[in-house]
């Protein structure tokens, strides 16, 4: 997709601050600092605009930026690292699980995991939970760039060992923020949810 209007159009906590629209929804999950903003300003081809930050679980908020009034990315937040009390991460969690097991606008989610790590249990927590409620997944590997290109099949392997791979309600793709690589195939899978 040429993508040249984006806005972010609400940060939501529950279900009533959700866009009232039917336009399509693609989530993005991952540990804090796996690259979810890089992936989300990649493939709408701005430097900064899903905010990238060193501070892990800076978002706390679900986002919704609106991509060409076509579909929503919505940016969920980072779990992990975060440096939030044990009340507010249980919060998170409830605030996730309701916005992915009961958005009927959602399509699909982007699980993304590092590429240069085994995925951590949380990352396999969260692959099987999504698999579970059969939502189509997209597993990206980011920071493939820091690999050698000769080692990817190996990594892309080890990743899919981990998460024990559903290839029925899953795909993989490996990706680089910095070379680019794996973007089109990223919009490829997200523009084939959206037609659904």
């Amino acid at each position: 997709m040429e993508v040249h209007n984006v806005e972010i159009t609400t940060s939501a906590v529950k279900p009533s601050q959700y866009p009232q629209t039917d336009i399509p929804e693609i989530a993005f999950v991952g540990r804090s600092n796996v690259g979810k903003s890089s992936l989300t300003n990649s493939l709408i081809n701005r430097r900064s605009f899903a905010r990238t930050s060193s501070q892990p679980g800076k978002t706390q908020t679900l986002n919704f930026y609106k991509v060409e009034e076509q579909v929503f990315f919505v940016d969920v937040p980072g779990y992990g690292y975060a440096k939030v009390s044990k009340k507010m991460r249980e919060e998170f969690g409830q605030m996730i699980e309701t916005y992915l097991t009961e958005r009927p606008q959602l399509k699909g989610v982007v699980s993304l995991v590092d590429a240069r790590h085994e995925p951590s249990e949380e990352d396999i927590a969260m692959y099987n939970w999504l698999t579970y409620y059969n939502i189509p997944v997209l597993v990206v590997a980011t920071k493939a760039d820091k690999i050698a290109r000769g080692k990817w099949n190996k990594a892309e392997s080890v990743i899919k060992k981990a998460l024990e791979f559903d290839r029925e309600t899953s795909a993989f793709q490996m990706f680089s923020a910095v070379t680019k690589s794996g973007k089109d195939e990223v919009w490829a899978w997200i523009e084939e949810r959206m037609a659904d």
